[in-house]
């Protein structure tokens, strides 16, 4: 039976083959038609012949995905085959739209705990808390063995049905039993808004979704008319991009209309485009400061160099990631999907902020690498600054990345960060609400998160320690332990990790995280980005931008006083 299945499969991949190939045929030369052609009926004969000849019985599904992601990893990182079971995930990844209860679950420790509730849906209103352990859904039990399966599409599906989720609550809170409705559930792409003081307006961008630019425009009108904003922050920290055109409608908020926005080229003709701003802008002549950091991609690039090319906007933060591909999806056979990477994008000076080459030389690894410096291209603003090709977007006033201790990090990846702030939460009744700006650990929480260490075995390491260990090596390879073994003793026991000394040193950034996860626990992910802005230097040095800092950077200068907006009509 399971031969003829084979040979069905080995039919229907010929059939789509040979579908192809027509169609390859009909947009490229003969040449490149016999390549194609020929390496088709190779791999198809490969692919029978392992089948017929190999000692065990091979998975043709296995086998194909397989061959597939390896001939994709040839390319680029970002041209993706989607099997039919992963179609939800690339709609979602579009559309920031799935029918599920609204929580994120992952595996810690061989256990599905819930790591995030979104504000409004089911699994808020059915009293779904994160920390929650799920031990079954719909009665099937979840265990160490399954715990690690995508525990995920248990929860998904149809709007309006319903789910049986069997709990545990940690530290005392017992085993719960919900009935959670599914809803359709849409993670907003403005995650959070407001203002920074009585004049200056924030918005938080999480991605470019569908419908994201007017999330951002909601927001941006609501802060100006109700709020009083006459000038705006715009965080794309973190923001590894989305749709493309969400990203010319955003920046067509700031934009005259009839300005290029971006350009695309590509191998075919239809890919060679302009994109224009095609509408009326809400803020032309509202001051703006842009965020940046390293994750921030794709369509984040192309708003913050975009609005950097115009002389539009100062741009704040890190450098960016470097991005400067298009990806489109297709169809394939069998209800798959690929998306492909189909042209690179221009911002308005002509610049392509692509940082790696995937059509060049590879390192020894494999890997692709940067265009050296001496071969990349100098552009113009519309105000003559130089702004550089192939290296992301460079801010104009650029900050220095913040560092995380390796205690905090290491913190952070065992979930021991999440675990206190789950037990610290707990201790907290309905009238123990904490305001998300002002909340303070109490003394008696902060010092018993030492033994909660001790008692979950917590270890870490740091590369300090690391390091000693090589020069050790390296020490007694050159037979200097007699000269340097009693100076290397003296220096391991300074830098030896010790918990309790640790923290002490690191207090303010641990403790300051274990706040902001507790105050996720009570008021979601816009009050955690609420309670970071007090916190934030580089918010901080963008307030400092708006002014004369600006005019000196962008030549930018703020209407005068009184003078008519004309975003307001």
């Amino acid at each position: 039976m399971k031969h003829n299945r084979f040979r069905r499969l080995i039919l229907s991949t010929l059939l789509v083959i040979t579908t192809a190939c027509i169609s390859i045929y009909a947009v490229r030369p003969s040449g490149t038609y016999f390549e194609v052609t020929k390496h088709l009926e190779i791999l198809t004969s490969v692919f029978k012949g392992v089948h017929e000849f190999y000692v065990e019985e091979p998975e043709p599904g296995t086998l194909m995905s397989v061959a597939i992601d390896a001939m994709l990893d040839e390319l680029d990182p970002y041209t993706i085959y989607y099997p039919e079971s992963r179609i939800e995930d690339l709609r979602f990844m579009n559309t920031g739209e799935y029918g599920g209860i609204g929580a994120l679950v992952q595996p810690i420790d061989g256990r599905t705990t819930v790591i995030e509730v979104y504000e409004g849906y089911p699994a808020q209103e059915a009293g779904m808390r994160p920390g929650d352990i799920l031990l079954s859904v719909d009665g099937r039990e979840l265990d160490g063995d399954n715990a690690d399966e995508d525990v995920a599409e248990l929860l998904k599906g149809e709007s309006g049905s319903q789910v049986e989720v069997r709990l545990e609550r940690p530290f005392g809170g017992g085993i719960l039993d919900l009935t959670v409705d599914r809803a359709k559930v849409r993670v907003p792409a403005v995650t959070y808004s407001g203002m920074l003081d009585d004049s200056t307006g924030y918005i938080y961008l999480s991605k470019f979704t569908r419908g994201s630019a007017g999330e951002v425009r909601k927001a941006l009108m609501s802060l100006r008319d109700s709020a009083g904003m006459r000038q705006l922050v715009l965080d794309l920290r973190g923001n590894g991009g989305g749709l493309l055109k969400e990203s010319v409608s955003i920046v067509n908020l700031f934009v005259p209309k009839g300005t290029e926005i971006v350009s695309t080229r590509g191998k075919s003709d239809q890919w060679n485009k302009s994109y224009l701003a095609l509408g009326r802008p809400t803020a032309e002549d509202m001051p703006l400061v842009v965020l940046i950091d390293g994750q921030s991609a794709s369509a984040s690039e192309i708003v913050s160099g975009t609005l950097q090319d115009l002389d539009r906007a100062v741009i704040v933060g890190m450098e960016s990631f470097g991005k400067g591909l298009v990806q489109q999806t297709k169809e394939m056979a069998f209800n798959t999907q690929l998306k492909v990477t189909v042209a690179k994008y221009y911002t308005a000076s002509g610049r392509c902020i692509q940082r790696l080459d995937y059509g060049g030389e590879r390192d020894a690894q494999g890997k692709a690498k940067a265009v050296s410096d001496t071969l990349l291209r100098t552009f113009r603003t519309s105000g003559g600054r130089p702004v550089v090709e192939g290296r992301g977007i460079q801010p104009d006033i650029e900050l220095e990345t913040p560092y995380m201790s390796t205690l905090l990090q290491r913190l952070l990846d065992e979930y021991e960060v999440f675990h206190y702030a789950t037990k610290v939460a707990a201790g907290l009744d309905s009238t123990d609400v904490p305001d998300p700006v002002s909340y303070t650990m109490t003394e008696e929480d902060w010092t018993g998160f030492v033994p909660f260490l001790e008692d979950a075995d917590f270890e870490y390491t740091t590369e300090s320690m690391r390091a000693l260990d090589d020069l050790r090596e390296v020490v007694r390879m050159e037979q200097y332990d007699g000269v340097a073994g009693a100076a290397l003793q003296q220096l391991g026991g300074a830098i030896e990790p010790n918990l309790d000394r640790d923290l002490g040193l690191f207090e303010e950034e641990v403790r300051q995280t274990l706040e902001e996860e507790v105050v996720l626990r009570f008021h979601h992910a816009a009050g955690m980005v609420e309670r970071s802005l007090t916190q934030d230097p580089t918010v901080s040095r963008a307030l400092a931008v708006f002014g004369e800092e600006m005019a000196d950077v962008i030549g930018w200068t703020k209407p005068a006083s009184g003078a008519e907006d004309p975003s307001r009509e």
